[in-house]
């Protein structure tokens, strides 16, 4: 069977650290969409580490990790993620396998992104300029390079005929940027990409679940990018739900048990689009300062806002989650008093469903006021400690979105979970 972990917000949830948690429980740790956008952050022997590409499960021996055929894949990226973790003792040639069937992010990828994000001026949709959008477009015109493509002797001519398309494009953007750097190290990445276990990975992930081996998807982004479920047009370019594990895996549907989704105790959102609950005050400063609201991946400042409990009820439905772990409660601890947003008013009207053109039409959130529970909550490692006024935030959101919040994440340590 296969347990699912995803975010059901804008991303950023602290997935990496929840998979890294769970990790000791399963077998298999696979990646079944996105790309290195995405940016999962665990603290490993005290140090602050980032994956983008490679599970999160690799820094637990037992574990087998696989980057699925619905990943766009950057081989620089890779290479890179693959040195930090070799600094760890951790040897990637054993325990990190690639399906074949995932696609390759190429350097004219990455130029395509930048001089399509250029062109849109105050339209940007907050591209993260690593060429996912362009390698997707690829995979569904079917022009796309592929990871067992990188193996076959025409290799180089399959590359060459694709960067010429992808220049035809560039001309007509007017993009002059010298990108030849960037040719030199796909090149040197490709050489290290292909000294890894490349696999069959459909027959490979499913043949580990026909010997009983426990199988943990990792989602990357939030549920609220889905390429056709999310605020769009400011979305990401893949499935970022559940049902993307069996086409981003190549597992049935039937094989799929648990949807564990991954929320913050409040909202954050990086780049342009919709955030109806966001906070451009002093308290949304606040929240940006104390949950150091700041892109893995890009750096960037985080927007911020109140939980906004009619997207999560909505991306639970869409999910068929059945437990939510919600992290970064700790960030809450010093607040007086905590907005939960549990409807819309749109164009006058009040509404607990997120409207179709979310982008295009005036969100007013309508909210229930909570007290804070006004106390250090990284202390806590028991469910018989958690404050009464956190009790009653977790319980009203448990009711609203109508699945349990099982796991309170209450600092960026491992152990730093309490289980309820």
């Amino acid at each position: 069977m296969v347990d699912v972990i995803l975010g059901l917000q804008w991303g950023d949830e602290g997935k990496g650290k929840i998979v890294d948690f769970f990790a000791p429980n399963y077998d298999v740790i696979a990646r079944f969409q996105g790309g290195p956008n995405a940016g999962h952050t665990l603290y490993v022997e005290g140090k602050k580490v980032v994956l983008h590409q490679i599970p999160s499960g690799i820094f637990h021996p037992h574990c087998v990790n696989l980057i699925g055929n619905g990943v766009v894949l950057d081989p620089v990226t890779l290479k890179r993620e693959c040195d930090i973790v070799a600094s760890f003792g951790i040897d990637v040639k054993k325990n990190l396998f690639i399906a074949e069937k995932t696609n390759v992010i190429i350097p004219t990828h990455r130029a395509l992104d930048k001089a399509s994000e250029q062109q849109k001026g105050d339209s940007k949709i907050g591209s993260t300029l690593k060429g996912i959008g362009p390698a997707y477009m690829d995979k569904t015109g079917r022009n796309a390079i592929r990871v067992g493509d990188l193996l076959d002797p025409t290799f180089t001519t399959q590359y060459k005929e694709l960067r010429a398309k992808h220049q035809t494009l560039l001309n007509n953007f007017g993009f002059t940027e010298d990108i030849s750097a960037w040719e030199t190290e796909f090149f040197e990445a490709v050489e290290f990409l292909k000294t890894l276990n490349i696999v069959n990975g459909e027959y490979f992930i499913n043949n580990k679940i026909a010997e009983g081996k426990k199988v943990l998807a990792e989602g990357a982004q939030g549920s609220m990018l889905d390429i056709d479920f999310g605020t769009f047009p400011f979305v990401t370019s893949s499935n970022t739900i559940s049902a993307g594990v069996c086409t981003g895996l190549g597992v049935s549907p039937k094989q799929i048990n648990e949807v564990m989704g991954v929320t913050k105790a409040y909202c954050t959102r990086v780049g342009g689009g919709p955030f109806p609950t966001e906070l451009e005050d002093s308290t949304g400063e606040e929240l940006r300062r104390i949950g150091s609201e700041f892109g893995a991946t890009t750096g960037r400042p985080r927007r911020c806002g109140w939980i906004d409990l009619v997207a999560l009820k909505y991306t639970c439905m869409i999910n068929g989650i059945t437990k939510v772990i919600m992290t970064k409660a700790d960030v809450l601890d010093s607040f007086e008093n905590l907005n939960v947003c549990t409807s819309y008013k749109v164009d006058g009207k009040e509404t607990t469903e997120v409207p179709y053109a979310i982008s295009k039409v005036k969100i007013e959130p309508q909210y229930r006021t909570f007290k804070g529970w006004h106390c250090d909550s990284t202390v806590i490692n028991d469910a018989a400690n958690v404050p009464t006024d956190m009790s009653a935030y977790i319980a009203f959101i448990n009711g609203y979105i109508g699945a349990p919040v099982k796991y309170v994440s209450n600092g960026p340590g491992r152990d730093q979970i309490i289980t309820l």
